[in-house]
């Protein structure tokens, strides 16, 4: 156990290293701008409610946006850890799905509506369109806990007017998951912590078989463009707002030889039929999926629910994420999940109270307990997540959370959601067939340099 919890107290101490991502992503990501006194955020709480007050006993719903609330475990994990210190305050979550979910959440909070109280943040473009959009209420006098406790991951959520609009709760990394079922019926060996892309590509060949509704499918990538594109800034050379994207050429013949070939889903049915990547996995369809860290709480929750729903458990494990040649096995990615107040909700007390417990070890122990990363993380959250009934036991799974590098999925930029934009529009035009690869990352290049430079 000892040795399992050092590997995952590096692993876990993912908000360290996300200081310095951006640096080890060719210095091409803009520092997150100091207020202009040079004080810290800390510095400016100066009007705070005591720490840790209740919100009253007056009864109370919030309404939270959220997306999977069905198929992941940290929405109701918060609540359920929240509510039986505040019996008076329910939740009513309200769930936009998880491939449009920022675009989703924009438009739900267009015209200044009121209606959501909390709002999950999903990536870095979203969170920065709803900061020029101000669809959030800046937190600097609002949450009461110290940021040191985030390890720079305030920092990095901190705005050019100085101001951070968002409380980390989970951080994440980029694993390969397969069901090992699936590779001991084929007698194919497990795949390795040190995958490059050719031999995923290879071993995805291995695992394909069958037709129709028996066919397994050696890979799975999700809608999302980051299942594709994130493979090609493991280097350390280029980040997805640098505005030159020839890197991802090769990246995309692959994902698309793979499509050609029926190694993986074809992207226009997925898109069509909106099957999500979890489906995929626990039914058994696909041998590997690519996924966030964020899928272990999610496949535990799944395997403890199994017997009652009259399903089969996945047997599965992880390994370090698939790498190009050249670059050292452990290189990944990272992401960064985090809540905000809507500034037009009229109960924003309660839902600062509900945020400044999310911003407590209490909060961390209850998400490392349910197999979630997260953002505080201490050797009691690291203890927590190595004893979770559910995750791997093999040597393989556990070194799979340790790291060499670490880069952000997308670096902090007010110009991130129109960057973003872009990309997934080439990105759909390239998987669909509507766009050749080089018509789709010269259209990148082309768009992205006019937004720079714009």
């Amino acid at each position: 156990m000892k040795k399992l919890s050092k590997i995952l107290a590096l692993a876990l101490a993912l908000a360290m290293i996300f200081s310095l991502a951006a640096c080890g992503s060719g210095g091409d990501a803009p520092a997150s701008n100091p207020p202009a006194d040079n004080s810290t955020p800390a510095d400016n709480n100066t009007d705070k409610p005591d720490d840790n007050q209740p919100s009253g006993d007056e009864e109370v719903t919030l309404t939270w946006a959220v997306w999977d609330k069905d198929t992941t475990t940290q929405w109701q994990t918060l609540a359920d850890g929240y509510t039986a210190l505040h019996p008076n305050v329910k939740f009513d979550m309200i769930d936009l799905g998880s491939t449009d979910y920022m675009t989703q959440l924009a438009t739900q909070l267009s015209g200044g509506n009121g209606e959501l109280d909390i709002l999950s943040i999903k990536d870095i473009p979203g969170y920065s369109n709803l900061i020029n959009l101000e669809m959030l209420e800046p937190l600097n006098n609002t949450i009461t806990a110290d940021p040191a406790i985030f390890n720079g991951l305030i920092e990095q959520l901190t705005a050019a007017d100085g101001n951070y609009y968002a409380v980390p709760f989970i951080s994440s990394l980029w694993v390969l998951f397969y069901n090992k079922d699936l590779f001991d019926a084929a007698g194919v060996d497990y795949p390795s912590n040190d995958l490059t892309l050719a031999q995923f590509d290879e071993l995805a060949r291995k695992m394909t078989s069958g037709s129709g509704a028996e066919k397994v499918y050696g890979n799975h990538y999700h809608t999302w463009r980051s299942d594709v594109t994130l493979f090609g800034v493991l280097d350390g050379k280029n980040t997805i707002i640098d505005g030159n994207y020839d890197f991802l050429k090769p990246i995309y013949e692959m994902a698309l030889n793979q499509q050609n070939d029926g190694i993986c889903m074809d992207y226009g049915e997925l898109k069509t039929a909106g099957l999500h990547y979890s489906a995929a996995f626990e039914n058994g369809q696909a041998a590997m999926v690519p996924m966030g860290s964020w899928f272990v709480g999610t496949l535990i929750n799944y395997n403890n629910e199994a017997a009652s729903n009259g399903a089969e458990p996945v047997n599965w494990g992880i390994v370090k994420y698939p790498h190009p040649e050249g670059v050292a096995a452990g290189s990944t990615l990272g992401q960064v999940t985090s809540l905000g107040i809507n500034p037009n909700s009229a109960k924003k007390e309660a839902a600062a109270d509900f945020l400044n417990w999310v911003a407590t070890e209490d909060a961390a122990k209850a998400l490392a307990a349910t197999g979630n990363f997260p953002a505080i993380s201490t050797a009691e959250t690291s203890e927590l997540l190595a004893s979770t009934e559910g995750f791997p036991t093999d040597d393989a799974s556990k070194e799979a959370l340790t790291i060499a590098a670490l880069y952000l999925e997308m670096p902090m930029s007010d110009k991130a959601s129109d960057i973003e934009q872009v990309l997934n529009t080439e990105h759909d035009a390239i998987m669909t067939g509507a766009e050749t690869v080089d018509e789709g990352i010269a259209n990148m290049n082309e768009q992205v340099q006019a937004i720079l430079n714009g």
